[in-house]
């Protein structure tokens, strides 16, 4: 955890690379307009400072933030405890929107913990610390189980963190769901900005069928797909291939999810009285429902 390691790039909501994003648990955080900034111990316990594409040094700063950074006693006592966690977040000095507070500015609001490993500790894992040494954090918005858009949009509506009384919205919001990667395999988050949003995605984001917080495709993988249907499809790989090799995940994935179909479409039908069902929402829970069964294996 010595080196600069460049913080994650936060994709739209709406690409490939968030692609399933909203299924789950998700954290929508209000998106801020700084510049990006992270604070880390080196190898000899000094304090190091970094924006989104370098190393800070007090001669060749960003903003001011690191000069600023190394007089926070708060920061001192924090890495004394906790000498292999970096913290990222934002630096907020005038960028784009100038409607904060005048005491928000030249602050630092931290948004992510990130531990020596390259993980991320969830929200409840690290404002319980950040809050004993006094770091100031971004506190999340809403935690929506399945979002819609209509919940986003709410959610957009009512970003006044920070922002002078009257003087409207924040630039808008990061959606994180702390048990999520992408297709690519990657953690990411994804992010709204309130001025594109309601004109690029009103029309892709119909709200999922659901029952009260749940959606029926979450309530068909928790009832149906069991323990016992995915490691008997698993044995059956392994036996197909007399043993079991990772290269074999993509196969597994498939097979699952098509035999989960062709035992399971009428009892679907039967039970849940012919649901409205997407199944590329279903094909994502069951992935997810058969790596948190076969951890072992993934």
């Amino acid at each position: 955890m010595s080196e600069y390691q460049k913080y994650q790039h936060v994709e739209r909501l709406g690409t490939d690379e968030t692609d399933g994003i909203l299924i789950g648990r998700v954290y929508v955080f209000p998106k801020i307009d700084g510049t990006n900034a992270q604070l880390w111990l080196d190898s000899d316990g000094e304090l190091c400072a970094g924006s989104r594409n370098r190393q800070l040094s007090i001669e060749n700063d960003n903003a001011g933030f690191m000069n600023w950074a190394v007089t926070q006693k708060q920061f001192e006592e924090f890495f004394k405890e906790f000498p292999k966690l970096r913290l990222a977040g934002e630096w907020l000095v005038p960028h784009s929107l100038k409607t904060y507070r005048e005491s928000a500015w030249r602050n630092f609001y931290v948004f992510d913990v990130i531990d020596s490993c390259g993980d991320y500790l969830t929200y409840e894992q690290y404002s319980e610390i950040l809050e004993e040494y006094g770091i100031q954090y971004i506190p999340p918005l809403r935690i929506i189980n399945n979002p819609t858009y209509e919940n986003l949009l709410k959610c957009l509506d009512e970003n006044n963190y920070l922002i002078k009384d009257g003087e409207g919205t924040g630039e808008g919001v990061v959606c994180k769901n702390y048990n999520y990667e992408n297709k690519y395999g990657r953690k990411t988050w994804a992010k709204i900005v309130t001025s594109e949003f309601k004109e690029k995605h009103r029309k892709e984001m119909g709200a999922p069928e659901s029952k009260g917080s749940k959606m029926i495709e979450e309530e068909i993988i928790n009832d149906l797909a069991t323990t016992a249907f995915i490691e008997k499809e698993f044995e059956k790989v392994k036996e197909l291939h007399d043993g079991w090799s990772s290269k074999y995940i993509p196969e597994l994935l498939s097979r699952c999810f098509n035999e989960f179909i062709i035992e399971e479409s009428w009892n679907i039908v039967k039970k849940y009285k012919m649901p409205k069902v997407d199944f590329k929402t279903l094909n994502t829970l069951l992935i997810r429902k058969i790596k948190e069964t076969l951890t072992e294996v993934f």
